[in-house]
């Protein structure tokens, strides 16, 4: 028994495939016995999938045509706002592992646009900073990452664009005790 997802009448044809499967897959659970949760499996699949859609529009559009990822661009934005700070307080608030944030700050001083600086005060600890260079980088991709990001949420009002934003603060803050 093959039901495509794509050819039930009910969904519509406007509909992109990934919605489309999305609401056969949800309507396959909704049949299930428990421990099948439709609304939390629904929740989950389309902030995956927006996620995703959002990073790979991000990547290919803005970051990779100017050398960048999107870790790098978030490492760089943070040194932005914050100025010089030391790795291990970049993967705290990168959601990075500290070997993640070591490698990318490698990369990113290897472009020239990061660079490591000794703390006077403890000989062995460094911090990372923008470079001028690195500064301007990011200064011009988030102009347009700022742009493209108005494109994703133009369908939301300002009201509704803060309710989801603090709808995801709440469920980011809430998250399980066993993640960082």
């Amino acid at each position: 028994m093959n039901s495509e997802p794509d050819t039930r009448p009910d969904l519509g044809v406007d509909v992109p495939p990934d919605l489309r499967y999305a609401a056969y897959a949800r309507e396959r659970l909704a049949a299930m016995t428990p421990p099948a949760d439709v609304e939390a499996f629904a929740l989950a699949y389309h902030l995956l999938q927006l996620a995703y859609l959002l990073v790979t529009d991000l990547e290919t559009r803005i970051h990779r045509p100017r050398g960048l990822t999107l870790p790098g661009f978030r490492l760089m934005f943070k040194l932005w706002l914050l100025g010089p700070t030391q790795p291990v307080r970049l993967a705290e608030i990168s959601a990075m592992s500290r070997s993640a944030v070591t490698n990318a700050v490698n990369t990113l001083e290897r472009g020239g646009l990061v660079e490591r600086r000794p703390v006077p005060e403890d000989g062995r600890a460094v911090v990372v900073a923008l470079t001028a260079a690195g500064e301007a980088a990011v200064r011009e991709a988030f102009a347009e990452q700022t742009r493209r990001e108005r494109e994703w949420f133009a369908c939301l009002g300002p009201a509704e664009r803060e309710q989801m934003t603090a709808l995801l603060a709440r469920i980011l803050h809430s998250r399980p005790a066993d993640l960082p």
